[in-house]
């Protein structure tokens, strides 16, 4: 491992090294940003080479150190091998931000295929456990914050008819947050679950929508605004205030919680 090289200057996460998947867009991007600018060291992961080196620039211009890995997130070879680019740049990490995830196929149960609901399935949840797993050895000694961006999809939300393997793996992702919670806290590890409501971000390119879905919609017609504190989705800047919070020395005593983003979104779809 290299000598640590985490700066020593000033901001919330001074002296702190972090690990975001889903780093080169949308909530990834602006919590990488955000993190490099209170002063943490970054490690990047994302299927999308172009998109991390440029995250990687505007990251650097903070005067921080960063590390990148183009990473599947579903494949442990592939997160065994950026974990260790990640502490090899940055000598040790401090926050884990299991952020990565797509929307997959919004499809009836009926006539959802196998393989649509696995994809969905191996990226969200199980690029949730594997990212957290081989965390758990760099954070054992000295203790770290985990996050993980779920969705009110799963946990407040169950109206949006087509999205039983996405908010299957959002559920999951709760839960998970809470077993790992418990079972981390003897080693100071804190592990919390983030729930974004409408964000602005472009995780739509991910979903494949069925010709077949207005056969199981069921109409809804919901209060003019259905996002009622703004108007309208929330940024990808007000879910990475949160991360920031929960990652940092803050939160020391705020484990197993999930936390919801939406202006009040799920309040009125549940």
């Amino acid at each position: 491992m290299a000598n640590e090289q985490t700066k020593t200057g000033s901001g919330r996460l001074a002296g702190k090294a972090a690990l975001i998947t889903g780093a080169s867009s949308g909530i990834g991007r602006a919590a990488a940003l955000l993190f490099a600018k209170e002063g943490a060291n970054v490690a990047l992961l994302d299927v999308n080479e172009e998109g991390l080196a440029i995250v990687k620039q505007e990251a650097e211009a903070f005067g921080v150190t960063c590390a990148t890995a183009v990473t599947d997130i579903s494949s442990e070879e592939a997160i065994e091998a950026a974990y260790k680019v990640a502490l090899d740049k940055l000598g040790k990490l401090d926050i884990i931000y299991a952020n990565a995830g797509i929307n997959g196929s919004m499809a009836p149960i009926e006539l959802m295929r196998l393989e649509d609901w696995s994809k969905t399935i191996n990226i969200n949840l199980n690029g949730t456990f594997l990212t957290v797993k081989h965390a758990i050895p760099a954070l054992k000694e000295k203790g770290g914050s985990i996050l993980i961006t779920s969705s009110i999809n799963g946990n407040r939300v169950f109206s949006n008819i087509g999205f039983s393997a996405y908010s299957s793996t959002k559920a999951a992702q709760v839960a998970f947050t809470q077993m790992a919670a418990l079972e981390l806290a003897n080693y100071r590890i804190r592990v919390n679950a983030i729930c974004p409501g409408s964000i602005k971000t472009n995780i739509d390119k991910s979903t494949k929508r069925s010709p077949y879905l207005e056969e199981v919609q069921i109409p809804v017609n919901f209060p003019e605004g259905d996002q009622p504190l703004e108007k309208g989705p929330g940024s990808p800047e007000q879910v990475a205030q949160l991360a920031l919070f929960l990652g940092s020395d803050d939160s020391h005593h705020i484990t197993g919680t999930t936390v919801y983003i939406d202006g009040a979104e799920s309040l009125l779809h549940g």
